[in-house]
C-alpha cells in the first residue's frame, strides 16, 4: 500500500504541489485630511507672524507743553436757581477732575459787564472745593446770557486777564448756562466767535453745559430754553457737550485734557501678542527702543523722553483676535 502511494506521487507533477499567492500592493499616504466631530475640541489654530493680524494704535502730541488755563463762564441770572442742584454737585465734580498740576483757573460772569471789571485771583494747585466756591459766591448776578461777548471782553478789554493767563499754554473755555447765547451784535454768527478765539490762542478747547433740547433733555420743560449757539461751538471746535441737568461735569475737565495735556504713556487698545515686535513711529519714523518702553501688565507704552508737541505718534504691533 505504501508503494502504491509513493507511486502516485511519483508520477504527480510539480506544478500539482505549487499554490499561488496574490501580489500585495503597497500605497503611499501623502495627504492626511482630519475630520472634526462636533462636540470635540476645535482643529488647531496657527499662529504664525503670517497670519496674525496687524494694529496700530496712534495720536498726536498736544501742541501745548505748558499747563491749561481754564476760563469757566458761568450763567448767575435768576433762571439759574432751578439748577442749583446741579451746580454744587457739577462744581464738586469738575474741582476733583483738576489735573494735580500745571492748571489755572478762573470764574467769570456771563455777563460782559461783569467780566470786563473781574479781578478775580486765579484758582491754581492746592486750591480746592472751599476756594472754588468762595470765587463762584463772588460772581453776582447776570442780567445777559452772552458768553462769546464775555470771553472777548475778559481777554480783550480787561488788562487783569493778561496777569495770569499764558500765551503758551493750552486755553479750556467752559460755558454753563440754562439758555441760549445772546452775543448775536459782535458774534452774529457761532463762527465769527470761533475766528476770534482761534486768533488768540492757537490751542483750544471749549465745553458748553448746557440745556439740551426737550426731547433728549434730563429736565428741560422750556423749548426755547436750549443753548443753541453753546453747542454749535462745541460741535465746530471737536469740543465736549454736557446736559446741565446731569449731576456730574467731570468730562468737561477731562476731555479736554486729553487733547491738551501731553502724553507720557498711552494704553494701547488691543493686546499686544508678541511683545518683541512691537514698533513706536514719530511721524513715520521707527524710534530707538531706548526712547520707549512695553509694559506687558497694563498694556501700555511708556515714552522717555516725551514725542515733540504736534508729532503723530504710531504704535504697530501684532495682537491675537478674540473670535
Amino acid at each position: 500500500m505504501l508503494f502504491f502511494i509513493l507511486f502516485i506521487l511519483s508520477c504527480l507533477s510539480d506544478n500539482s504541489l505549487v499554490h499561488e499567492i496574490e501580489t500585495i500592493e503597497y500605497e503611499t499616504i501623502t495627504e492626511i485630511e482630519y475630520v472634526y466631530v462636533e462636540d470635540t475640541a476645535p482643529p488647531p489654530q496657527d499662529t504664525s507672524l503670517d497670519l496674525l493680524p496687524i494694529w496700530v494704535d496712534s495720536f498726536t502730541q498736544p501742541s501745548s507743553m505748558n499747563g491749561i488755563d481754564i476760563l469757566w463762564v458761568i450763567d448767575r441770572s435768576g433762571s439759574m436757581t432751578n439748577e442749583a442742584a446741579q451746580i454744587v454737585t457739577g462744581i464738586e465734580t469738575m474741582m476733583a477732575a483738576l489735573p494735580e498740576s500745571d492748571w489755572r483757573l478762573v470764574m467769570i460772569n456771563i455777563s460782559s459787564n461783569h467780566a470786563g471789571n473781574s479781578q478775580i485771583f486765579p484758582l491754581i494747585p492746592g486750591d480746592g472745593l472751599t476756594e472754588a466756591w468762595v470765587m463762584y459766591n463772588s460772581l453776582g448776578g447776570s442780567n445777559r446770557e452772552e458768553g462769546f461777548n464775555a470771553v472777548h471782553t475778559y481777554i480783550t478789554d480787561n488788562p487783569y486777564s493778561q496777569t495770569w493767563m499764558r500765551q503758551d499754554a493750552s486755553l479750556l473755555i467752559v460755558f454753563v448756562s440754562d439758555e441760549d447765547e445772546q452775543s448775536v451784535t459782535r458774534f452774529p454768527m457761532v463762527s465769527s466767535f470761533i475766528d476770534w478765539i482761534s486768533s488768540q490762542r492757537s490751542d483750544f478747547h471749549i465745553t458748553s453745559i448746557v440745556h439740551y433740547a426737550q426731547y433728549v433733555s434730563l429736565c428741560n420743560n422750556n423749548p426755547v430754553a436750549v443753548g443753541d449757539r453753546y453747542l454749535e461751538a462745541v460741535d465746530l471746535t471737536g469740543g465736549t457737550k454736557i446736559d446741565i441737568c446731569t449731576d456730574d461735569w467731570a468730562a468737561g475737565i477731562t476731555e479736554a485734557l486729553n487733547q491738551v495735556e501731553p502724553y507720557n504713556h498711552y494704553e494701547l487698545s488691543k493686546r499686544v501678542k508678541y511683545a518683541q515686535y512691537l514698533q513706536v513711529f514719530y511721524d513715520g519714523r521707527p524710534v530707538h527702543p531706548d526712547e520707549w518702553r512695553y509694559d506687558s501688565v497694563s498694556n501700555t507704552v511708556w515714552f522717555n523722553p516725551l514725542p515733540d508737541a504736534n508729532v503723530l505718534v504710531e504704535i504697530a504691533y501684532y495682537y491675537q483676535p478674540t473670535h
